[in-house]
C-alpha cells in the first residue's frame, strides 16, 4: 500500500509542474468543465486536457506539428471524441510509471502555440525562461530588413 502512496504522490507532483508550467504562459489560466479535470486555456480556449491529482496522469495537447511522432510512443493514442482527427494526441500513463516532464512540456508548449491567440504567442519571445517557458529555440525571427519588399503596382503609364 506505501508503494501506491509513493507512486500517487509521483504523478500528483508532475501533474502540479506540468499545469504550473502551463500556467507560464502568457493569458494562461485553469479550466474545469467535468470532473476529473483541470485543464489550461488561453482565451477560454483549451490548449491542453489535465487530469486532477490523485487520479493517474492523463494529458492530451494539440500537436500540429508532431502527432505523427507522437503517436509511435506506446503511451500515446488518438484523442478521442474526433479530436485526435484534428492533431490532438492523449498520453496515459499508469501509477508507478515515470512520465517524460520534458517532452510532455513539449507538447504543452506546442499545443498552447496552436491555440492561443497570435498576439500572445509573439509575446514568447519576450518571456525569460526564468519564468518558466523558453522561447521556441526551432523559429527564428525574421529581422524587417529580410522581409521581402512587397513587389510594387504597375504605373499606369
Amino acid at each position: 500500500m506505501t508503494r501506491n502512496k509513493k507512486s500517487s504522490a509521483r504523478t500528483d507532483a508532475a501533474v502540479k509542474k506540468l499545469r504550473a508550467f502551463g500556467l507560464a504562459y502568457p493569458g494562461a489560466h485553469t479550466k474545469s468543465p467535468w470532473p476529473g479535470h483541470m485543464d489550461l486555456a488561453v482565451n477560454d480556449k483549451t490548449f491542453a486536457y489535465l487530469s486532477v491529482e490523485g487520479e493517474p496522469l492523463k494529458i492530451s495537447c494539440k500537436l500540429p506539428r508532431s502527432s505523427e511522432l507522437a503517436l509511435e510512443l506506446p503511451f500515446a493514442t488518438p484523442t478521442p471524441y474526433g479530436l485526435g482527427k484534428a492533431g490532438w494526441v492523449t498520453a496515459q500513463f499508469e501509477a508507478g510509471d515515470t512520465p517524460p516532464l520534458d517532452l510532455l512540456r513539449s507538447w504543452i508548449d506546442e499545443s498552447y502555440r496552436a491555440q492561443a491567440p497570435k498576439k500572445l504567442v509573439a509575446a514568447l519571445d519576450t518571456v525569460s525562461p526564468a519564468a518558466g517557458v523558453a522561447p521556441d529555440s526551432k523559429k527564428k525571427p525574421v529581422l524587417r530588413s529580410e522581409r521581402r519588399a512587397k513587389p510594387k503596382g504597375r504605373s499606369s503609364r
